[in-house]
Formats: structure tokens, sequence, C-alpha cells
């Protein structure tokens, strides 16, 4: 709990909004995919309101992405602590992880203040019990981003190649998931090779528990979810061989 107080007073220690960042950043960004997605490339939303739709995207998408890049850092941003005391390392990441649990929340709030206005708009507001999906989704959503972020640590301490490859990745990943545009927007054959994607139908998935609309693949996320315990295991193995060592090559 400290590293979490930690992560989250030193993001905005000498910032002047503060976690209003949380707010501008996913409003901005729904902006941009309404202008370039809705105005220009007129790709469906299916069936949804266009802000909620893009604004759930980028709520489930920002959890990941920051989980990610957070604990892909763990062992260069934090060479000093450990240099200094020992304790189990594996609780950086894990606190990285909780930390962007509250960041989700507030973009969460956001999302839900843009789903009340459009209930009253359209006098139509979806509750059901696809809801109590929402924190197994999130859940499995922090679980890739820890594996594959301390995946990445690990090979950070060696090659530091990776820190500039995982932003670059990132950014790219964004497109090869559904987040600006529904699945069932795509031909099939680009359907098939989304699919590999495992976080595709944890999106539309989200999607679906929120809105009552799109894919609810069960296969899609039980294969989700074999691939996260996979990443998972393999990258508690690593990451626990690599912090015998690290600090010789760090």
């Amino acid at each position: 709990m400290l590293f979490v107080k930690r992560d989250f007073v030193a993001q905005y220690k000498q910032t002047v909004l503060g976690p209003l960042w949380h707010f501008i950043q996913p409003i901005f960004t729904t902006l941009m995919f309404l202008f370039l997605f809705g105005k220009i490339a007129r790709i469906s939303t299916d069936g949804i309101a266009a802000i909620p739709f893009y604004m759930s995207g980028i709520t489930i998408w920002n959890y990941f992405s920051n989980c990610l890049t957070a604990t892909s850092n763990t062992f260069v941003a934090n060479a000093g602590i450990f240099g200094k005391v020992y304790f189990p390392r594996l609780v950086i990441p894990l606190s990285t992880v909780l930390s962007n649990i509250i960041k989700f929340g507030i973009q969460f709030l956001l999302l839900l203040t843009a789903l009340i206005y459009y209930g009253i708009k359209t006098g139509h507001f979806y509750i059901g019990l696809s809801w109590l999906l929402i924190p197994v989704l999130v859940l499995m959503m922090a679980g890739l981003g820890l594996g594959l972020g301390i995946i990445i640590s690990s090979l950070t301490t060696k090659y530091r190649d990776f820190n500039v490859l995982i932003s670059f990745a990132v950014q790219l990943l964004m497109y090869a998931t559904p987040i600006a545009y529904p699945l069932s927007a795509l031909s099939p054959k680009y359907i098939a090779v989304l699919k590999w994607n495992p976080l595709t139908s944890i999106v539309e998935t989200f999607r679906f528990a929120i809105f009552g609309k799109g894919t609810l693949d069960v296969y899609g996320l039980l294969y989700s979810g074999s691939f996260i315990l996979v990443v998972l295991f393999l990258g508690v193995l690593l990451f626990n061989k690599v912090e015998r060592s690290f600090m010789d090559t760090v």
C-alpha cells in the first residue's frame, strides 16, 4: 500500500491539474476517435452511441496499457530501492497494477457519466446481469498487463532496446484491438486474425457487459484466460530468476 501511495502521489506532485488528467486524456482521445473513425472513416459503432462506445474501449485499454508500460520498467526504475533493502520484488509490479485501478476507477466514473447522459437523452439505460462480468474482465486485463510487463521488465535488465520497443508496440497493438471499432465492422478474414489477439474478446465482452450489445465470445474468453495464465506463469518464473542477479546488469 505504501508503494501504491508513492506511485499515485509522485505522479502528480508537481502538476497543476493532478488527477484531472485522468479525465482530460480519455475525453480528448474520444473526440479524436469521433472525428477520425466516426466522421471521416464512418465506421459503425454497432448501434451504440459513438461517444460512450469509444469511451468504453479507451477506459479498458488505458488500464491495460498503463499496467503494461509501468510494470515493464520495474527493475530499471526501482534499482535504487532493490539495491538497499530486500523485500519480495514482485510487490512493486503488483502495487503498480493496484495503483492503476484508481486511475481506471476515475475513468470508469467518466464513462458512467456519459452513459447516464445518453440514457436520459434516449430514455434507455441498460443495466443487466452482464455488468457482473466487468470486475472479471478488469482482473483479466490486470493479469495480462502484469504478466507481459514482468516478462519485458526481466528482459530490459540486459536489453534496454525493449524500453523503446514497448511504447511503440503498445501503440500498434491498440489498432489491432477493437478499441475504436466493433469486431462486427470487419470482414470475416480480419475477424479471424484479430481473434488471436487475447485482448479482442476482453474488450468486446467489456462493451457487451456495459451496453448489452456486441459480441460475447465464450470460447474467446477461455482462450484469453488460458493465454493470461501461461503468460503470468512464465513471467513469474523469469522474474524470480532475474531478480537474483539483476543488480549486476542494471
